[in-house]
């Protein structure tokens, strides 16, 4: 989540070069990290993102923009949010995007430690342990344990800079501050 100082810089020097594409990727960046900490400021930078894609074919950052509505949606009864996410699997399956499919996995990860649904955050960190089977983005898996409240995974192959204790307190924050941001009746 500390990224989005560096997101929002690249944006504006792809801005200041005329690089339309990168200034829409990285400005779909920038609101993947704000949407897990300040759903309602992820509202006016998915929007900016959208009118940076404007005819342009950037599937990916398409991706990345769904993605990054239900991160900003995780916990709430959304009830079309768990079809949101079978048709954005689906996408990502046709286009081939593994990476992203681990990006959308850990996304549900997050919604469902938001709402404490540990049946279906199980099946997403099965699903997202097979998608970094090969050690890509290994680091997804601990992440979904972290937010999960599970210890890092037995056989962790990622070293933490700061230590596995730190990264699951600092994703167990995200958590709570979600919960308590809906708990008192945050609209997104």
């Amino acid at each position: 989540m500390d990224r989005a100082a560096a997101y929002a810089a690249a944006r504006n020097d792809a801005d200041q070069h005329g690089s339309n594409g990168e200034r829409a990727t990285t400005q779909a960046q920038l609101a993947f990290v704000t949407a897990f900490t300040s759903p309602q400021a992820a509202d006016a930078e998915l929007a900016l993102a959208e009118q940076y894609l404007t005819g342009l074919n950037l599937r990916a950052t398409r991706i990345t923009l769904q993605t990054t509505a239900l991160v900003r949606d995780a916990g709430t009864s959304n009830s079309d949010l768990g079809e949101r996410a079978r048709l954005l699997r689906a996408d990502i399956a046709a286009a081939g995007l593994d990476s992203a499919q681990a990006t959308l996995e850990r996304a549900m990860c997050f919604h469902h430690a938001v709402r404490g649904a540990a049946d279906c955050a199980a099946a997403s960190i099965a699903r997202l342990h097979d998608l970094t089977r090969g050690g890509d983005y290994a680091y997804y898996v601990d992440i979904a344990h972290f937010m999960a409240g599970l210890p890092q995974q037995p056989h962790a192959t990622v070293r933490w800079l700061h230590g596995p204790d730190a990264a699951w307190n600092n994703w167990r924050r995200i958590i709570t501050t979600r919960q308590e941001f809906l708990e008192r009746g945050g609209r997104l």
